[in-house]
């Protein structure tokens, strides 16, 4: 075949290739416009009605459309997983999912079961099983379970199965030493009561009790702020408060001459030995520090062990949440009245929680002290044995009688100051801040 003939071939099959795309268009096209094909014709000119009924909006809506039909699809949200990989997974027969905290202080491992807000789980009668140890029990239901008289070294807790809880499924590990180590406890916080769980009237026995006696007070005490323009510049004048003065206008009580206020956090009660927060001090320790008023904190103290100490002082620095008081934090060692649980210390026993709580505080690199009467100072305190603490002294007269060495001293607890209702305790403070 010759060139001519060849380039008459080739054009004729370039033609059939795009005759036939072209049919291939056009059918495609007609499928497309028509929708898709159905044996049953009555069903493909339904179908081909329902597409020409459907509009369009303004606003670009399609006429017609069920928007929210898929809120009537139980499969299409996923379940929330909730957060914090230490607690357990709820189940899907919607089981409560618990949390259980271990710690120890010296011989003892004190175990807590907390729900998902951190919050003790009462009224159960949990079991829990120590590895080496046995089984114990939460005899109380009070979601807390304290092991005592336990060897030193390294324990694993399980929290046993109960009809209506997801348990975790990992032991909670803790070691146990053979001496108190001064050491914040991490995880103090979930031991900490507010006063709607306790009973007050009988734990919070600070209320009721006065810190002097009538030996350490008489009719010479001041009732008033001391005369500023007399006194030495490295005195200050100042207050220590709690719940029991309700609400303060700090900023009337600092045009007062008020300078510095020691604050109460909190309280062992007297009575069942609970860590409880005072209700004010949040409160108070803001708004003083707004007033320009510096500020200390004190602790109402009824330990009867250097553990129980070491807790008390691990709540205060909890609870300071790195706030770094101008003042020193203090354990308030006065007795309640008698039937407190702390009220029959010996000396060496008394002295011996001054210094655990006290060395706690300074191990957190703040500043630590005692307050009590002078009284107190002299027959239920060993003040020789104190380890480099402030000494706060309570008397009630123009001049102590306490031939100690102190730091602060508690004047009178019938001031009266203006921003405050009823009457307050006033101290002078000779550290120079």
């Amino acid at each position: 075949m010759d060139s001519k003939g060849r380039r008459a071939a080739t054009l004729l099959a370039l033609c059939s290739v795009l005759v036939v795309m072209a049919v291939v268009a056009v059918s495609n096209y007609k499928k497309f416009m028509n929708g898709p094909q159905n044996s049953d014709d009555s069903g493909n000119t339904a179908a081909k009605n329902d597409i020409r009924d459907i509009g369009i909006e303004e606003d670009g809506r399609v006429s017609g459309a069920d928007l929210s039909a898929f809120l009537n699809d139980e499969d299409f949200f996923d379940a929330e997983t909730p957060k914090g990989s230490n607690l357990s997974h709820a189940s899907d027969n919607d089981e409560a999912a618990l949390t259980v905290l271990a710690s120890s202080v010296e011989r003892d491992i004190r175990v807590k079961i907390v729900d998902d807000k951190g919050n003790a789980v009462s009224g159960h009668d949990f079991m829990v099983q120590i590895n080496g140890e046995g089984a114990y029990f939460d005899d109380d239901m009070d979601g807390v379970i304290h092991i005592t008289n336990v060897k030193p070294g390294d324990y694993e807790v399980t929290l046993s199965g109960l009809e209506g809880f997801e348990v975790p499924s990992e032991p909670a590990k803790v070691n146990v030493q053979s001496i108190v180590s001064y050491v914040p406890i991490d995880d103090i916080s979930y031991f900490v009561h507010s006063e709607n769980e306790v009973d007050v009237i009988k734990d919070d026995s600070e209320m009721t009790n006065e810190a002097v006696d009538e030996t350490d007070e008489d009719d010479t005490q001041y009732t008033a702020l001391l005369d500023t323009q007399e006194r030495d510049n490295a005195v200050a004048l100042g207050i220590d408060v709690s719940k029991w003065n309700k609400d303060i206008d700090w900023d009337v009580v600092k045009e007062e001459g008020v300078e510095f206020a020691i604050i109460r956090c909190g309280y062992r009660g007297s009575s069942s030995g609970l860590l409880v927060e005072d209700p004010y001090f949040y409160k108070n320790i803001e708004e003083a520090r707004e007033a320009g008023i510096k500020v200390g904190v004190y602790f109402f103290s009824q330990a009867v062990d250097l553990v129980e100490a070491v807790e008390e002082a691990s709540m205060v620095i909890a609870l300071l949440d790195g706030i770094k008081p101008d003042y020193p934090i203090f354990i308030d060692i006065e007795g309640a009245g008698g039937n407190g649980r702390a009220d029959g210390l010996d000396m060496a026993t008394r002295t011996a929680v001054v210094n655990a709580f006290c060395q706690t505080i300074q191990n957190a690199e703040l500043d630590a002290g005692v307050y009590s009467s002078r009284n107190w100072y002299y027959n239920n305190l060993d003040p020789g044995e104190f380890y480099d603490i402030k000494i706060w002294l309570a008397e009630y007269r123009q001049t102590p009688l306490y031939e100690g060495k102190y730091d602060m001293w508690q004047y009178t607890s019938s001031g009266a100051v203006a921003g405050i209702e009823g009457r307050v305790d006033l101290n002078v403070s000779y550290l120079g801040l």
